[in-house]
């Protein structure tokens, strides 16, 4: 079972990732064409991160990589200090950024202030989730 939520998991990111490109550019070219906010669209990426959110957490409180490996011996190793500290906290933060953005551009009443505010959040979210994804264990770049 563990085994098919890490592949659930990794394959839920490289759709997490489309989505947040897909609502950049699509917010991008609103925002420069003065064009009105499309809730929707930035609703993509909402709810794929808060997905991804959810198997991440499923597999830091089960996978012997997360939270049972934290330790201050494992703090001397990257390789663990990545999987069970620095991924998590920044895909929290990203996650976090994008919610925050999606929630202050719902209450804008302004459409250019909106496409503004979730090109900011989710470029930040989309810039900490990027940090810190291990490329390395990836079927697709290994």
């Amino acid at each position: 079972m563990l085994t098919g939520m890490k592949h659930l998991h990794s394959t839920i990111a490289i759709v997490l990732l489309l989505a947040l490109i897909i609502v950049l550019i699509i917010t991008l070219v609103n925002y420069l064409g003065n064009k009105p906010y499309n809730r929707k669209v930035a609703l993509l990426g909402f709810i794929s991160a808060h997905i991804q959110l959810l198997l991440g957490l499923i597999l830091y409180f089960t996978s012997p990589l997360g939270l049972p490996a934290f330790s201050g011996e494992n703090m001397k190793n990257s390789l663990s200090r990545l999987y069970f500290l620095e991924h998590p906290l920044m895909m929290l933060i990203g996650i976090i950024l994008i919610t925050i953005g999606y929630s202050k551009a719902k209450k804008a009443t302004d459409p250019k202030k909106a496409n503004q505010t979730i090109l900011i959040f989710f470029g930040l979210g989309l810039l900490l989730i990027i940090s810190r994804i291990p490329w390395s264990t990836w079927s697709l770049f290994a």
